[in-house]
């Protein structure tokens, strides 16, 4: 997936996660201070393995090391697959076959529907696990590692929230507000709104700005606003007939059709180098994303970049902790997985990797409260993304969700965007995309 400084969320834009990675091989290593790597670790120790897909960010936030620290009989060792679509589909064969499987496996949000339908009976109740409190994580993230009959099978790791990331000095260009309130104002409660100011902007914007990057990624946020998206509650593909999906395909198009777009794919060199290049003015940004635009748009974006709330709370990307039956260590890996997953731990990877609270015991944490973004203008973006988070849908998802998504912005939003295809015509060939892709 990308890079969302962890690289997770869509591979579809994809880092999904996270975003391009160059690499798609395994690497190992010993998270134990002082490893030589390889083997299981001391004498008489055990040994916990876990799986995982990108920059995670569990090991790099030090939090493998911090547990280990506290409990001097536990090795932890991860293995990390660089990308989702690579690490997926070989989770689910070792699932199958009951072998292969690492204590503890990551599984991203687009496969969770699929894992639980599916493979719950091969999973741990981690909503039994000790320490684990049901109280303690936004009820959305929870439901969507829960089965239907009440077993929780993943823990969320993180959410996605979303914002609107904005360029200040565009704006003022355009003669547009530039205080992320008044910003925020401007689109409350409708992403119609959204377009509406992009019309305003395109009248008074700077010669080659756009106000947004694609049309693509304005698919995609105005989705993540809504409970049923591609999939109803009896588990039905609808995303033909759902009115939401039209609404949102239709916002979209008007995007690309006005002139408001820049005309970008999402993770591709050119979206990086217009960010440095400060072509566009707004873009649609969880709260992973933001280590990512200041990576690219570098030392002269800083303190052009701020955040306003987005029209509707939406939600992009995330992940969960899954411990297979299976595993070598079931009741160590169970402990350890609670451990990962509790607020505390979620707070700390928030501050050291970006990736925001799944648990929202942890939103009135102080790392998280009064944490601040100096390169966004020190946006208060804990209090900016938890209200998000808190107010996103509990969003319906499917096993498919992923390949529907990623049909629909790749296939057809992007042919209306850049190759000037009508609405009408890229909705045809998404369609038939996706039919092909479900053998329907």
């Amino acid at each position: 997936m990308r890079t969302r400084t962890r690289t997770r969320a869509l591979t579809l834009v994809a880092v999904t996660a996270l975003g391009g990675s160059l690499l798609a091989g395994c690497a190992e290593d010993s998270a134990e201070p002082g490893s030589t790597g390889g083997g299981g670790g001391g004498k008489g120790k055990t040994t916990l393995t876990v799986g995982v897909f990108g920059v995670f960010g569990l090991k790099e936030a030090g939090l493998y090391d911090e547990y280990m620290k506290k409990n001097p009989d536990v090795v932890i060792k991860q293995t990390s697959i660089e990308r989702n679509e690579n690490y997926y589909p070989q989770l689910l064969t070792h699932l199958g076959s009951g072998s292969g499987l690492a204590d503890i496996q990551a599984v991203e949000v687009n496969n969770i529907a699929e894992i639980v339908a599916t493979q719950s009976d091969k999973l741990v109740d981690l909503g039994k696990a000790p320490g684990v409190s049901k109280d303690a994580y936004l009820d959305w993230k929870w439901q969507q590692g829960t089965s239907e009959g009440g077993t929780t099978v993943g823990l969320g790791t993180d959410v996605g929230p979303q914002g609107i990331c904005y360029r200040k000095d565009l704006f003022k260009k355009a003669g547009l507000p530039t205080d992320r309130e008044a910003v925020g104002k401007l689109w409350a409660g409708d992403w119609d709104k959204y377009l509406d100011v992009g019309k305003q902007f395109k009248a008074k914007a700077p010669k080659g700005k756009a106000f947004v990057d694609s049309a693509s990624g304005v698919l995609n946020a105005a989705l993540g606003s809504n409970e049923e998206r591609f999939y109803d509650k009896s588990g039905e593909v609808i995303y033909k007939t759902n009115p939401k999906v039209k609404d949102a395909w239709t916002l979209a198009g008007k995007f690309a059709t006005e002139g408001l777009t820049a005309k970008l794919q999402q993770f591709q060199p050119t979206w990086d180098q217009a960010y440095a290049n400060g072509t566009f003015a707004t873009v649609s940004c969880p709260a992973w994303m933001l280590g990512y635009i200041k990576g690219k748009a570098g030392e002269k974006g800083a303190d052009q970049w701020d955040i306003a709330q987005a029209p509707k709370p939406s939600n992009w990307g995330g992940s969960f902790l899954v411990v297979p039956k299976a595993g070598k260590q079931v009741e160590e890996a169970t402990k350890l997985a609670a451990w990962l997953t509790a607020p505390e731990q979620q707070a700390k990877l928030f501050t050291k990797q970006g990736s925001f609270p799944s648990a929202s015991a942890a939103y009135d944490l102080p790392t998280v409260a009064d944490s601040k973004n100096d390169y966004f203008g020190d946006a208060p973006i804990g209090k900016i993304f938890a209200k998000a988070a808190e107010g996103a849908p509990v969003q319906i998802l499917g096993p498919k969700d992923l390949i529907i998504a990623q049909n629909l912005a790749d296939v057809g939003m992007l042919q209306v965007d850049q190759k000037g295809k009508s609405p009408e015509a890229g909705w045809k060939a998404a369609v038939k995309a996706i039919d092909n892709a479900l053998d329907q």
